[in-house]
């Protein structure tokens, strides 16, 4: 190893420690990325970094950022997810389980029309939660329920997630969040099966409702779920719909959701300056907090690399033994473990990069790579302690629910979101046939 690829692997052990110190990511990524160019590369550092902030600048895919979480935002505060939860929860409340599945089935459609996790997991804590708890539901069900679930807005389209990864890695979106939406669908699935299973082997961790809670399930109960989930059918066509007919690019596609969105929480009288301000204002907020860690990673990469660190990575992986398999699951292993400490935006930006040479140079396609590594990075969302899905339900939970609760509640879903890794892998038709028939191909 020559003493400027030691420098780099520095650099990655003070980021680690950094972040597990409490550093905010983004100004980690900027500050150790400034330290190293100026100590091996000089002043040339800055017009570096200003030539990295000028490209994530003018990059059109990232317009959509803001524009699907404002989407997402004001969807929060329209009330649609209310009135679907509350119809399906009549609907499948009389079943052992049925308000965790009515929770995941919810959420599992509102992930479709968001693309963030936060609105739709502190709403499922508001709405779910409490009434699992009346019904003596185990804590840690309920509770990773919503994890799991509320998670499966960063995967199923329209996701902030893929609209990131597609410019880092040269991908099409529309391509991406074509892939994406049966690995979302099979997660959902086996989240569904599990909740079936553990309510059948132990009754007492997830009852159903009370007889006399017990609405009558005819054709008016049938019309009413229907009728409820119409607002949110209408987004996921408009969005999602346009995107793999062709109709729209996925910033124009963006700019259609968030414009749709506040048609149906005006539709729902819900649509009030105060309300688009405070949208406006939590979009400014995470937007600003995903373009600082974008502007962070690439002077981090740009001196990473300079120094050697990504070919040292990069030659370390392909001469691992057992062929290129096993050097698939190294960097799945890799990522896992990043997520215990590293939020998705960090390991997106920072990793990725690096195993992107990696993926061509063993024959991988670059698209079925890029749902495996998303669908993976759906595991940081429930494993402590960089966990959001579990920040935010601590911090919108009853005061009878313990960190302890969510945790022990997150590890089958944990499990379960490493099943249907290993699926994806096993069956890689599940994320390129969609593509390929609505967009005529795979990865480039």
């Amino acid at each position: 190893m020559i003493p400027e690829q030691t420098a780099a692997v520095v650099m990655f052990t003070l980021l680690l420690a950094m972040v597990i110190g409490g550093v905010h990511l983004a100004f980690a990524l900027i500050f150790i990325g400034v330290v190293f160019g100026l100590i091996y590369q000089g002043l040339a550092i800055f017009p570096m970094a200003m030539l990295q902030i000028f490209d994530v600048m003018e990059s059109e895919i990232l317009i959509a950022v803001p524009l699907f979480v404002f989407m997402g935002t004001i969807l929060e505060k329209s009330g649609i997810a209310e009135k679907v939860y509350q119809s399906l929860y009549e609907l499948f409340g009389p079943v052992r389980g049925g308000l965790a599945i009515a929770t995941i089935v919810t959420c599992t459609i509102f992930a479709a029309c968001t693309g963030v996790i936060a609105a739709t997991v502190t709403t499922m804590t508001l709405l779910a939660i409490p009434s699992m708890l009346k019904r003596k539901y185990d804590k840690g069900l309920a509770t990773g329920v919503v994890c799991a679930g509320g998670s499966l807005g960063i995967l199923i389209p329209p996701s902030v997630m893929l609209v990131m990864y597609g410019p880092m890695a040269n991908l099409s979106v529309a391509k991406l969040f074509a892939g994406a939406l049966f690995p979302g669908l099979v997660l959902s699935f086996l989240y569904l099966a599990y909740i079936l299973l553990r309510s059948w082997l132990r009754p007492k961790t997830a009852p159903a409702i009370s007889r006399e809670e017990r609405p009558p399930i005819g054709l008016k109960l049938l019309r009413d779920t229907a009728f409820y989930m119409l607002p949110a059918a209408f987004l996921i066509v408009a969005v999602l719909g346009s995107i793999l007919g062709g109709i729209t690019s996925p910033t124009e596609a963006s700019g259609v959701g968030a414009f749709c969105a506040m048609i149906l929480a005006a539709f729902y009288r819900k649509l009030t300056l105060q309300y688009v301000k405070e949208a406006a204002y939590s979009t400014l907020i995470v937007t600003s907090m995903v373009f600082f860690i974008i502007f962070g990673a690439g002077i981090f990469n740009v001196v990473f690399l300079y120094l050697g660190g990504g070919a040292l990575i990069r030659d370390a992986l392909i001469a691992l033994p057992f062929g290129k398999w096993f050097v698939l699951a190294t960097m799945m292993f890799i990522l896992f473990i990043g997520g215990f400490f590293i939020s998705w935006q960090g390991l997106l930006y920072i990793l990725v990069p690096i195993f992107l040479p990696v993926v061509s140079a063993l024959g991988f396609d670059q698209l079925w790579f890029a749902l495996l590594v998303c669908v993976n990075l759906q595991m940081s969302f429930l494993t402590p302690p960089f966990a959001y899905a579990i920040f935010f339900v601590k911090g919108a939970s009853p005061p009878e629910i313990t960190t302890w609760d969510i945790y022990r509640g997150v590890i089958p879903f944990v499990s379960l979101q490493a099943l249907g890794l290993f699926i994806c892998t096993v069956y890689p038709e599940i994320i390129l046939w969609l593509p390929r028939v609505t967009l005529g191909g795979g990865g480039r």
